[in-house]
């Protein structure tokens, strides 16, 4: 019985880039002789396999040298699913598939899964590193430059909470000014500082929609902002948008990117030759754009 697959990988993940094999010589030079050298350890004891659990995990497998635990789940499909993401592998099933035959699959597509899992625990160094620890002079990306956030409780400002302050030399950097007090909690620094940047990406989503719209020959009926962990953004047949407001870290072309995809999606609710057509119709290079995105280190947990 022919066997369908699913596989598949988080939006956030990344490619891990392919191993290259090692040149072995031909003929190596005689090592020179160790007096009173250390007995060698056992192999298993310098090198231990590697581990992947999954926070939900409810089976385990190895795959090579690795104690792989997934998540699995039995449902509604027709294939067994296999789903790579920064938690780790997910495998879903039909209900009358048999767990051999599962087992089985993850067997021959182990190269895949174990290649995507190294590629997730990569990508997860990556977010880790891009979290922000928010507090007086921290800095983070703001449409793509690095933007530094000044605690100002003497400050009169003449707009509530916050105020940005341009760069004023090249090279230099912008400026968030909080009117708040220097010995603020971090919850209170990230919820000022994120309610500024939710604002700002309302507009600036907004300006974008209405700017991209008439070219696509389409009309959204309104936008939502939204803090998926894996989604930038997702379009209804009503017409209603949402977008990630953490795509406010993000360049501007990236921003724009998303925007027509999802305003695309107005003329095909699906990923066919026919929607990417009316993508390129306004962004000829959207698929350099979509791979900026998915490199794309943005802090998703800011808590």
């Amino acid at each position: 019985m022919q066997r369908f697959v699913q596989l598949a990988l988080d939006l956030f993940g990344g490619t891990a880039p392919e191993p290259v094999a090692p040149v072995r010589p031909s003929a190596p030079p005689p090592l020179p002789r160790v007096v009173d050298a250390a007995p060698a350890l056992p192999m298993h004891q310098v090198f231990q396999p590697a581990t992947w659990h999954h926070p939900r995990a409810n089976r385990t497998v190895r795959l090579g040298a690795c104690d792989v635990a997934y998540e699995f789940k039995r449902g509604k499909r027709r294939t067994i699913g296999l789903s790579v993401s920064t938690d780790g592998l997910s495998v879903s099933a039909p209900r009358w598939t048999p767990v051999g035959e599962v087992e089985a699959l993850l067997l021959d597509k182990s190269a895949w899964v174990l290649e995507k899992l190294q590629s997730a625990r990569q990508r997860a160094g990556e977010m880790a590193q891009a979290r922000i620890h928010w507090a007086d002079g921290v800095e983070f990306d703001y449409l793509g430059e690095r933007m530094r956030l000044q605690l100002d409780p003497t400050h009169a400002f003449t707009q509530v909470g916050a105020v940005f302050a341009p760069a004023t030399e090249p090279g230099g950097m912008a400026t968030l000014r909080l009117g708040l007090s220097q010995n603020a909690q971090e919850a209170q620094i990230r919820d000022a500082a994120q309610a500024w940047l939710m604002k700002r990406a309302k507009a600036l989503f907004t300006e974008r929609l209405d700017h991209f719209a008439p070219q696509l020959g389409v009309r959204y009926s309104k936008l939502r902002l939204s803090s998926a962990g894996t989604r930038w953004g997702s379009a209804s047949a009503d017409g209603s948008i949402r977008l990630n407001w953490r795509l406010i870290h993000l360049k501007l072309d990236m921003i724009d990117y998303v925007v027509v995809h999802e305003l695309s999606h107005l003329h095909h609710m699906d990923h066919s030759p026919q929607f990417w057509d009316v993508v390129a119709r306004v962004l000829p290079d959207h698929a350099q754009r979509r791979r900026a995105l998915r490199e794309a280190a943005v802090p998703l947990d800011d808590e």
